[in-house]
């Protein structure tokens, strides 16, 4: 068999082997999609619901503050995460290019002192929320422990029927 000829072959079955990864990738991302995701907030946050409007206002940067006056500090997941995907599309309303253009635009205007911290687990957002005061992120439900607090939105948990991030 011939070098080319074999090279050949060898894209082939590559490109096979593609294709029939390609049910597994689906249904992985299905399985994600199925996924409720929780907004959990650090134990001394002195709030347990949020109606969507005010989970909105905090994740844009308009309410930068506890009712305790505490400062809010929003983690959100890095740019690829599905849950990224699902928070910039339900509660941002932004794709990922108008997500980055909003925050440098506040930082720009002063409106805030620094846009959201990045992190790059769940693991790693259950971490910091749980050492942050005031902090904020969402994770999916099934990555929740006891070391965070779980927010009801509009009156409903994620396991709940008609929760918006679900």
């Amino acid at each position: 068999m011939t070098t080319t000829r074999m090279a050949r072959l060898t894209r082939a079955v590559l490109m096979v082997i593609g294709l029939l990864a390609l049910p597994a990738v689906t249904a992985r991302a299905q399985a994600q999609a199925m996924r409720p995701l929780a907004i959990v907030v650090n134990k001394g946050v002195p709030v347990d619901d949020l109606s969507f409007a005010e989970l909105r206002r905090i994740f844009l940067g308009e309410q930068q503050f506890w009712p305790n006056r505490s400062k809010v500090t929003l983690l959100v997941r890095a740019p690829t995460a599905y849950e990224r995907s699902m928070v910039l599309d339900r509660i941002y309303r932004m794709d990922e290019d108008r997500f980055r253009q909003y925050w440098i635009g506040k930082m720009f205007r002063a409106e805030v002192a620094a846009g959201p911290k990045i992190v790059y687990s769940s693991e790693m957002a259950l971490n910091l929320v749980s050492a942050i005061r005031g902090s904020i992120t969402f994770i999916p439900l099934s990555a929740v422990t006891s070391e965070v607090k779980v927010l009801r939105i509009d009156g409903k948990l994620p396991s709940e029927p008609v929760y918006p991030l679900q």
